[in-house]
């Protein structure tokens, strides 16, 4: 290859692939991946370089960039969130049965409906797991290899967004929602009383609030 074909091929400095991420990052409704980034972006490009300039350049900033899941996006910054507040939208309160069943999805995925109502003791309906999907919060997952095939559920990266997660890894433990005053003292299904101490303090204790 000559210098000349090498140059019709070169990246763009990274300051403008940096400007790339950034733009697409603040364009797009949804979290984006390094690869959903990477395949827009020339080629030659590094969209997992650029993001790291970009994070660092908008560290302390009134917005940040932030992982959600495999992705990221550009979310408020967590101390200026009060001022968001107007614009809050009504909230529709979770049955406890719906509450149970999103907590056993969350702290056990992947699961199946036999084994969320195994854990809970009592059927599922079909409303509460529909709501949860129309909330966005769980999705399908792989289908089990056993008899049946039977399929999963999993939380979703709208769910990890909403309560400001970046994986299933930073859920509260069960100590700190019943300190917040989100559950009462029964214990949840599938969790023993001792699993109450469990848990990182990640501070998202309005979890299963709305």
């Amino acid at each position: 290859m000559t210098k000349t074909e090498t140059s019709l091929f070169a990246a763009p400095p990274m300051a403008e692939q940096e400007r790339m991420v950034e733009a697409m990052l603040f364009a797009s409704a949804a979290p984006l991946s390094l690869r959903d980034m990477e395949a827009r972006m020339p080629h030659g490009c590094d969209a997992a370089e650029a993001l790291a300039y970009l994070r660092r350049r908008y560290e302390g900033r009134g917005v940040n960039v932030v992982r959600v899941g495999d992705a990221w996006a550009f979310r408020t910054a967590p101390d200026l969130g009060f001022l968001m507040s107007h614009e809050t939208v009504e909230q529709k309160k979770l049955s406890r049965a719906a509450i149970e069943t999103l907590a056993i999805v969350a702290y056990h995925q992947p699961v199946t409906r036999a084994e969320i109502e195994e854990i809970r003791g009592v059927a599922v309906s079909r409303g509460t797991v529909d709501q949860l999907l129309e909330l966005g919060w769980i999705r399908f997952g792989r289908r089990r290899m056993t008899p049946g095939r039977p399929v999963t559920f999993v939380v979703t990266e709208t769910f990890l967004d909403h309560f400001g997660l970046e994986t299933a890894r930073d859920l509260p433990g069960l100590k700190e929602l019943r300190q917040a005053g989100l559950l009462d003292n029964r214990p949840m299904p599938g969790m023993d009383a001792e699993d109450d101490d469990d848990g990182d303090e990640t501070g998202q204790t309005e979890m299963f609030e709305e």
